[in-house]
Formats: C-alpha cells, structure tokens, sequence
C-alpha cells in the first residue's frame, strides 16, 4: 500500500526472517490481525512503519540511541556486535544499554526484556538503506512491466539475449502476458528484440542478435543491406550480402531460426542447397568486385 512496504517486502522475503516468524508477524500486524505493541512509547515514531517489528538495522541503532542513551558511533558498535554475534561483546553492550535506559529513568526490567528482543530480531535485520536502492528499482521496473509491458519485455529479452536459459524463462512470461513473440524474420528482425503491433495486437519482434551462431557484424551486413528496401527472394538476399561475412554457419542458424522463411523456399530446401546458395553468393559477390 506504499513505498515502505516495497522496501519492507525485500527486507523480510529472505530465509532468516521467514524462518524466524518475522515476516508473519509483519503481515499479521499490518491487516490488523494482530496487536502492535511498544515496549515504551519513545519507540512509536521508530518502528511505526513496520508495525511495531524490527526489521532494519538502522531501527536498532536508533532504539539503542533513543533508550540506551548510545552515541551514534556507539549505536554502529551495536550493530557491528549484533550482525557477528560476538557474545562477549554483547553482554557487555546489554549491561551498558541496560544501565543507560535506567539513566534516563526507563524501566530496567523493560529494558533488558527490549534488548533481549533487539537481539532476537538484529540477527535477520538488513540494511534500509541497500532494501531502498533495490525497492526503487522494483518500483521503477514494476511500473514499466505494467504501463509499458511489450516495451519492458523486449528490452529484458535484449538484455539477456545471449542467456538462452533466460529467453526461455521471459519467452513463458510473454505467453502469461499474452503477448506473441514473433519467429525471427529477415525482414522484419532487428539486432535486439523490439516491440511492435500486428495486427493491432502487441507483440515482440525476437531479436536476431540472439540466434545462436549469428553474430553482430553479420546481422549489421544484413541490416545495411536490407536499408535499400526488404529482401524480395533468396536470390536478392544472395545478391546483396556480403559472403565472406554472412557465412555459412550464419545462413544455417538463419535457416534454422526461420528467419529467412520469408523469402520463398522450405527450410529443408534451402538447408539441403546451402552449398550452392554459398557458390551462387560468392560469385555474384565476385561480379561485383570485378566490375568495380
């Protein structure tokens, strides 16, 4: 219901916190399930946005600040002691906490009970500050995967286009999303995977930077060529590559891919005559060069 819990949800959807009843505590105290309570009343502004649990580590050096009477340096030793669970070091800090909380004329027995708490809970606490670096870019990518789903998926299909795992993974997100990824298309394709509309439908143009066995200085060949007008036949596309660029391995992955299903010939057909469709290329390549 705000930026918070986004920052809350990162901090506690970790195995310590799960484990330890902290992130039921939490869900259970934000719905109004159950009771949030304060040892004292001072600690109200502190833990608040969490419901009362202690979540970060900057809520314990506050806590320690606020009734232990620490310097923030002290409130940092705290911290340090806890995340290492140093056991000298820590019952040396309970007595110092314990001492300053009756100092400032808290209730001692509340007081260790409040430590004995902070200890229990500062061995899963995170760092607020690092959960609300990444909760703002799960707020900014959530946003972009709502508002602007094809264009999102396309740039994280660009992103991972060399991690076939990964395409496969976001490839069956689309299929949830109902979003078509398009056959590679030798006409159509870019480099990256682009969001486009056919038909009047959403869908995502793959990439042929990410089919096996092509690599960019070939595709950049076939993009330039194609810059004069699309490829109308086999024997244009032939006509205008470069063969000593766009080779053999990369016609057979094109093949294969379907993205040259376009140009009027079965894969099979055009797998089996690879040789020849090679010949035919280097020769007009070769005219080329002679009539310069």
């Amino acid at each position: 219901s705000g930026f918070e819990d986004v920052i809350a949800m990162l901090a506690l959807y970790r195995p310590g916190p799960m484990e330890s009843g902290m992130l039921d505590d939490f869900v259970e105290r934000k719905h109004g399930r159950a009771e949030i309570t304060y040892t004292f009343a001072e600690l109200e502004p502190i833990l608040k946005p969490t419901y009362g649990v202690i979540v970060y580590q900057e809520q314990v050096m506050q806590i320690v600040q606020t009734i232990g009477g620490f310097s923030l340096g002290g409130a940092d030793l705290v911290r340090r002691a806890m995340g290492k669970k140093i056991k000298e070091e820590m019952d040396k800090l309970k007595d110092e906490f314990d001492n300053g909380a009756s100092a400032k004329g808290f209730d001692r027995k509340k007081a260790e009970d409040l430590f004995d708490l902070i200890v229990k809970f500062a061995g899963y606490g995170f760092n607020k500050s690092h959960s609300a670096a990444y909760a703002m870019i799960t707020f900014y990518t959530s946003y972009l995967k709502c508002f602007y789903p094809t264009e999102f998926m396309a740039a994280l299909l660009t992103l991972e286009k060399d991690n076939t795992d990964k395409i496969v993974k976001y490839s069956d997100e689309l299929k949830k999303m109902n979003i078509d990824l398009v056959a590679p298309n030798i006409n159509k394709s870019d480099l990256v995977f682009v969001a486009d509309k056919l038909e009047d439908k959403n869908v995502i143009l793959f990439g042929l930077g990410a089919i096996k066995g092509v690599g960019e200085s070939a595709i950049s060949i076939i993009i330039e060529a194609r810059s004069e007008g699309e490829f109308t036949s086999l024997e244009d596309f032939i006509s205008r590559i470069d063969p000593t660029k766009v080779n053999k391995k990369v016609i057979e992955a094109l093949i294969k891919s379907g993205a040259m299903d376009p140009l009027g010939y079965t894969r099979k057909a055009m797998l089996t005559q690879i040789e020849e469709i090679l010949e035919a290329s280097s020769k007009v390549a070769l005219a080329k060069k002679m009539s310069i």
